[in-house]
């Protein structure tokens, strides 16, 4: 089987993006699997499959590099922007797309290159109630869910040791989820490492994992503002900033670079 693909990263995090529009790519877990293999395929983090919406500009597919249909990516939907921005799909800067948790909305931002920009996606509402405060960590879901944890001197933190135990323990045992520290800098930055789900290791990048470490460092008070917060990952800097209300937090972009690698095709 011959796949024609395009290789994309966002602020580290990488995907292998398949225009599916004519419906035609084979969704077998074990090829999918194999496509983000990075000795035996190409390599990624996961991979995004573009198909026809009759509700938005496009729907966004996601697949983990485990092969398996996976939840909200918020690196992987401003891949997607950005992709489907190159396909035609919308020809204006701002794009409308659905994925598995609802609509999304996105900007290019500063095209520096043909090849690189600044992509900031809409990520969903999150209802203040569905926040659970423990006193060891914070639990909240941003598209995918994210158990985060408080630390000092992250640069030291086992993040995939420490990590596995968490995802693979209860109450996370049968859907998993994605394990995230955390170290609150000077001026309101934060400095966040992931442990992913479904790639069982740690990542460069998290979108919805940074997103959700913003909600919780302030939600216990650790930081005082949630206008515009500064967050660095391995693979790069992001941004998030949101609005309160009473009973949620919503308006939430997040914002980074995106990059496009190569393209070919693939025989499997």
């Amino acid at each position: 089987m011959k796949f024609n693909f395009f290789k994309y990263q966002g602020t580290g995090n990488d995907f292998i993006l398949l225009d599916d529009r004519t419906k035609k790519i084979v969704k077998e877990y074990t090829i999918l699997k194999k496509l983000c293999n990075r000795h035996f395929g190409i390599g990624a983090d996961g991979i995004i499959l573009i198909q026809n919406d009759s509700k938005s500009d496009f729907y966004m597919q996601y697949y983990n590099s485990d092969g398996k249909e996976s939840t909200m990516c918020g690196n992987g939907g401003r891949c997607a922007i950005f992709f489907a921005k190159k396909l035609g799909i919308n020809k204006e800067n701002k794009i409308h797309f659905r994925a598995i948790d609802g609509h999304h909305y996105g900007l290019i931002i500063k095209n520096e290159k043909n090849d690189k920009c600044l992509v900031s996606i809409n990520l969903i509402n999150i209802q203040k109630n569905e926040i659970e405060i423990h006193p060891e960590h914070v639990f909240l879901n941003t598209g995918s869910p994210h158990h985060i944890i408080f630390v000092e001197n992250i640069k030291e933190i086992n993040v995939y040791e420490e990590g596995k135990k968490i995802r693979f323990r209860n109450p996370y045992l049968k859907k998993g989820v994605n394990v995230n520290f955390v170290e609150i800098l000077e001026n309101k930055t934060l400095q966040v490492r992931t442990y992913e789900r479904g790639v069982e290791n740690e990542t460069l990048s998290c979108g919805t994992g940074v997103t959700a470490s913003v909600i919780a460092a302030y939600e216990t008070n650790r930081i005082s503002s949630i206008e515009k917060i500064l967050v660095h990952t391995i693979g790069g800097k992001l941004w998030v900033s949101l609005k309160e209300t009473k009973n949620e937090y919503k308006d939430i972009y997040l914002t980074g670079s995106v990059q496009f690698i190569f393209q070919g095709c693939i025989f499997i």
